[in-house]
C-alpha cells in the first residue's frame, strides 16, 4: 500500500477554501493555469489513463480518468466513474483527487491538501482531498507525485476505507 511520498511542508499557511459545493481554493492560486496543465499533461501520458472532460467538477475541469481496460482499485479510489483526479477551472487551479487514507492525512498535515467539502457532510470517503493549486515549479512537482499516488490508488496499488458513500464530489 502507497502511505508516504517523504512529502516536505508546504510553505507559508493553507489556502482559504469554499466550506460549500463548488469546493473551491480562494486564495493563493498561481498567476496562470502552466502549473496545473503541466500536471495533467505528464498524468494524460500514463498508461490507461485518458484527460476528459470532469464529469462532477465545474464546467471546463479536466479529469484523469482510468481507461476500461485497466485494473482498478476500490471503489473509495474514484470520485465518479473511474475518474480519480481533476483539475479545476475558472482561476481556482486546484485539484481534487482520491489518496490512499494515510497519505490523505500525510498531505493534510503537510499542508498540501484538505478534505473534500463532501468528507465533512459524511457524503464522500476521506480519501477524496483537494489538492492545493500549486503556485510554482517546485509545488508542481509535489502536487504531481500526489496525482501519481492517486492513479497507483486508482489502479489497485493502495486501498482506503471499506465504506464509498457513492456521493457526489466536486
Amino acid at each position: 500500500m502507497i502511505t508516504k511520498v517523504g512529502l516536505p511542508r508546504r510553505a507559508g499557511e493553507r489556502p482559504r477554501a469554499t466550506t460549500s459545493i463548488p469546493h473551491s481554493q480562494l486564495d493563493q492560486q498561481p498567476p496562470d493555469i502552466g502549473e496545473l496543465d503541466a500536471i495533467l499533461a505528464v498524468a494524460a501520458t500514463w498508461p490507461h489513463v485518458e484527460l476528459q472532460p470532469s464529469r462532477i467538477a465545474v464546467d471546463g475541469s479536466r479529469a484523469l480518468v482510468l481507461t476500461p481496460d485497466s485494473g482498478h482499485g476500490p471503489p473509495e479510489a474514484f470520485m465518479a466513474g473511474q475518474e480519480f483526479c481533476h483539475g479545476h477551472a475558472g482561476g481556482d487551479f486546484s485539484l481534487h483527487a482520491t489518496l490512499p487514507l494515510p497519505l490523505a492525512e500525510e498531505a493534510q498535515r503537510r499542508g498540501w491538501a484538505e478534505p473534500h467539502y463532501l468528507v465533512h457532510a459524511g457524503q464522500a470517503p476521506p480519501t477524496v482531498v483537494m489538492l492545493y493549486a500549486p503556485r510554482d515549479e517546485t509545488e508542481r512537482r509535489v502536487i504531481l507525485r500526489l496525482v501519481r499516488a492517486s492513479y497507483q490508488f486508482a489502479l489497485g496499488g493502495g486501498n482506503g476505507p471499506s465504506a464509498h458513500s457513492g456521493g457526489h464530489v466536486d
